[in-house]
């Protein structure tokens, strides 16, 4: 059942995505965990705690997320089976669809290389800077590039293919515990004083549930984009996260740039070292030719689904 309610729920996110009525009317459910996030976040992470405290406030914070989330999931997946019997499939691909970013991922970067196509460098650095979070204020048409392209294959990972791992794994638990973590960790798993002590527990659960998936991601990408296994293997460990650099590492070696190199956030710059290979600058055409590799692996996403439902209902 969960395998073809996960082909579904992909169908869905690419087609429509999460519509702006929708999403003008009810919000999305990713902004109700921020808002959780947030009010726990000032009430325990006082700059007055022992960092010790903090640490066991972000462990806690961490838990209630998953047993509150991940309850209310199972509880949702049991009510549409009490009601629905065999069908109760499409209602849960339905709850799980708004955890799927496909169609939000491509939407965010096509813009990027549309106005880098008019030459348009403001327009590009605040295109990008929405979905980036190193400062884009100096950027130049190569740093962009490369910013949008880093932020396509993460986002792969982190958007579309660990909410279907934990979809298939867990059902609607999985995958709604899995966007609430990964909440968590993009707003408080930072190395910063105010969140080291505090976000720790956030961004460790985020690496762990990330393991499978981004390895997962960095081959897809490799396979989809016709190469790249070398700077895969090579470079992945480069990377400060332990799963970023899969994907990161695969859509360098695919489209044969260098990505990554030094970055600035908030004014610092950070000495990130070069992922990938080559001495040509990025640009839109490379931003296109990403965004193909990143359709041809949403694609094999579905065939795995589809291919899982159908083993499963030939088995049966």
């Amino acid at each position: 059942m969960i395998e073809g309610t996960a082909l579904v729920a992909l169908v869905l996110d690419a087609s429509v995505g999460w519509p702006q009525p929708l999403y003008r009317r009810i919000g999305h459910p990713v902004g109700v965990f921020a808002r959780i996030i947030a009010t726990i976040e000032r009430r325990w992470n006082a700059p007055s705690r022992t960092d010790g405290q903090r640490r066991l406030a972000g462990v806690v914070t961490v838990l209630i997320l998953l047993s509150a989330v991940g309850g209310a999931g199972w509880v949702l997946q049991s009510l549409c089976v009490t009601f629905a019997g065999a069908w109760a499939w499409p209602l849960i691909a339905v709850l799980a669809w708004p955890g799927l970013a496909q169609r939000s991922l491509h939407d965010h970067v096509r813009p990027v290389a549309e106005a880098l196509e008019r030459q348009d460098i403001p327009a590009a650095r605040a295109a990008v800077g929405m979905i980036v979070g190193r400062d884009t204020g100096a950027l130049e048409e190569a740093g962009i590039a490369r910013a949008a392209i880093e932020s396509l294959a993460e986002s792969f990972c982190d958007g579309v293919v660990a909410p279907l791992f934990w979809l298939l794994m867990l059902g609607l638990p999985g995958i709604w515990a899995y966007k609430a973590i990964n909440t968590a960790d993009s707003m408080i798993g930072h190395r910063e004083e105010r969140w080291r002590a505090y976000g720790w527990a956030a961004a460790r659960t985020d690496d762990a549930m990330n393991l499978g998936p981004a390895r997962l991601a960095g081959l897809l990408i490799c396979l989809c984009g016709g190469g790249g296994w070398r700077i895969l293997w090579r470079d992945a460990s480069s990377h400060a996260s332990p799963n970023a650099g899969w994907p990161e590492a695969a859509m360098a070696g695919a489209l044969r740039l260098r990505l990554a190199g030094p970055i600035a956030y908030d004014g610092i710059l950070s000495d990130k070292p070069w992922i990938g290979e080559g001495d040509r600058p990025a640009g839109a055409e490379d931003i296109r030719r990403g965004l193909a590799v990143y359709a041809r692996a949403c694609l094999c996403l579905w065939v795995i689904a589809a291919g899982i439902a159908g083993g499963i209902a030939w088995a049966l």
